[in-house]
């Protein structure tokens, strides 16, 4: 075991869980017995009775969401089981706090069945203002997903997709923009086609970065192709345009950018220097799928990963707080495309052009301003889409 790893579960039994209820208003007298509880809390009761969207006002719904796992993906261990992930969960839902004053709440649900799930997580929806996906393997998570989106009247997101899609893609603007590549010509390659990387390539072909190749372990994605699950299927129709194939060695040679949401050490330096003047995100954890120094030795223009102790940092923790924090400030019944795109250029614009640089793409995960400025875009977004309710 090493150090971070020993003191890290040293500090688990210490504390004994990361979160906790804290009750906003403390009962020192009878009058604060009768407001908050019974006879008085009855009137609130019957106002939202009649009116369910009082609850939003009546109820801390309004700024709470559902962090939900069946434990089928976590963290890069796997399918661990919902009790092993709760963890992570928790790790999550103090993140919401720390960084965008959002209550969450951890659930790890004991079932991989996609009808259970959904009519579990449905079904407990009037509680919260959101429910945030995590963990929950591919292509099981789109049904999810999908299911869920009609069925629910509050955002329903799955931060290992989507988040992982807006934070790429705003590194991906500010390298575009200190590389002098050229919007909408970029050829970018993803190595993982599983749920982080049929999300971000979705989003960057949404955005118009240029022409997306898919990889997985048996090489490019080409639409055609045998044993391609649904999700694949689809992004399959829109990317690659070309209609490559080969391995990833392959789809590297002349490629603008990389990114990586799959496993380390896939990615030779020699790939690197097949690129032109590459964007390498290799962003595999906690080993990426080439190391920064060899990545930069081979010529590659800038490089960031998912780790905090090299330059650019590309972590989710940099959008789920603002994300909800914005959707949930106008009561905005989706997190649409707009949202997304809208968020991605907010966190990219806050590196200024005197600021950018190769080593400087991206905000300190610890920057606690990011959150703020992404909700201010995406309440923005949902106002002008008319999707917001308050």
């Amino acid at each position: 075991m090493d150090e971070i790893s020993k003191r890290s579960l040293d500090l688990h039994y210490a504390l004994k869980g990361k979160i906790e209820v804290v009750s906003r208003k403390h009962v020192e007298s009878r009058e604060d017995l009768s407001l908050l509880y019974t006879p008085g809390v009855a009137q609130p009761c019957r106002e939202i009775a009649e009116d369910d969207s009082k609850s939003f006002e009546l109820t801390r719904r309004s700024n709470l969401v559902a962090v939900i796992t069946d434990g089928s993906a976590i963290l890069g261990l796997g399918d661990i089981g919902p009790a092993a992930g709760m963890p992570v969960m928790e790790g999550k839902c103090a993140l919401f706090k720390e960084f965008g004053d959002v209550d969450a709440f951890p659930l790890c649900v004991d079932t991989q069945d996609v009808d259970k799930l959904v009519e579990t997580i449905h079904l407990i929806s009037k509680s919260f203002g959101g429910i945030n996906l995590e963990d929950i393997a591919a292509p099981r998570c789109f049904e999810v997903e999908r299911r869920l989106k009609e069925l629910c009247d509050i955002p329903v997101f799955h931060d290992d997709q989507h988040g992982t899609a807006i934070v790429v893609a705003a590194a991906l603007l500010n390298a575009v923009k200190v590389t002098g590549k050229e919007m909408g010509r970029l050829k970018i390659v993803i190595n993982g086609a599983g749920a982080a990387g049929i999300a971000i390539g979705k989003l960057l072909l949404k955005m118009g970065f240029g022409n997306v190749v898919l990889c997985d372990i048996q090489g490019i994605l080409c639409e055609g192709d045998e044993g391609m699950n649904a999700g694949q299927e689809e992004i399959s129709r829109i990317s690659n345009r070309n209609h490559e194939h080969g391995t990833l060695a392959d789809a590297l040679k002349g490629a603008d950018a990389f990114v990586g949401v799959s496993r380390p050490g896939l990615v030779t330096p020699e790939m690197v220097a097949s690129m032109n003047h590459g964007i390498v995100f290799p962003m595999a954890n906690p080993i990426p799928e080439i190391m920064p120094d060899e990545a930069l030795c081979a010529g590659a223009a800038v490089v960031g990963t998912g780790r905090s102790d090299f330059p650019n940092q590309i972590n989710n923790v940099l959008v789920f707080p603002g994300i909800f924090k914005g959707a949930l400030m106008v009561r905005a019944a989706d997190i649409t495309e707009g949202m997304k795109i809208r968020a991605a250029k907010a966190l990219a614009a806050l590196v200024s052009d005197d600021q950018l640089t190769p080593q400087f793409i991206i905000p300190s995960v610890l920057d606690k301003s990011v959150a703020e400025a992404v909700a201010r875009a995406v309440a923005q977004e949902a106002r002008e889409q008319g999707i917001a309710r308050a």
